[in-house]
């Protein structure tokens, strides 16, 4: 794995626009590969893609709430050993009558598994997509407590 270094994190930015932040979690995505990183940039342009991330249980609903404030979210799916154990539609007026109720029962669903993925389809102009990649799958972030 190469260095992330403030070197490559300006190249990403002078070329592409972005910020430190999404320059820096790009490279961490790809493995500090400068190239790699721009190509997941750049694909991020493309429309709708999806982004996953690997939690653990206790963390789930954390995690929703984070991606839903992030903004941009279409649809969040929660799965394991790739079954879908909840999909939750997301939407303005969905937030308070759909997704909160939806996490409660997420966070007791959740609770019986170990591990699992969410799955988050965004949409929006580039400009507006905070840390993603294009329809293709981003390798899942293990989150440790």
């Amino acid at each position: 794995m190469e260095g992330i270094t403030l070197d490559k994190i300006d190249q990403l930015r002078e070329r592409l626009g972005v910020s430190y932040r999404e320059a820096k979690e790009a490279l961490e995505q790809a493995g500090g590969n400068v190239i790699e990183a721009l190509i997941a940039l750049e694909n991020k342009k493309q429309g709708n893609w999806t982004e996953e991330f690997s939690v653990r249980s206790g963390e789930v609903v954390d995690k929703v709430k984070e991606l839903i404030r992030k903004g941009n979210v279409n649809k969040i799916r929660v799965k394991q050993d790739d079954k879908i154990l909840v999909e939750i539609p997301v939407g303005l007026g969905a937030i308070g009558a759909v997704i909160l109720p939806s996490l409660a029962a997420l966070g007791v669903l959740v609770a019986v598994f170990k591990r699992c993925t969410i799955e988050v389809v965004r949409s929006g102009d580039a400009e507006e997509m905070p840390d993603s990649a294009e329809t293709e799958v981003v390798p899942p972030v293990e989150l440790d407590r």
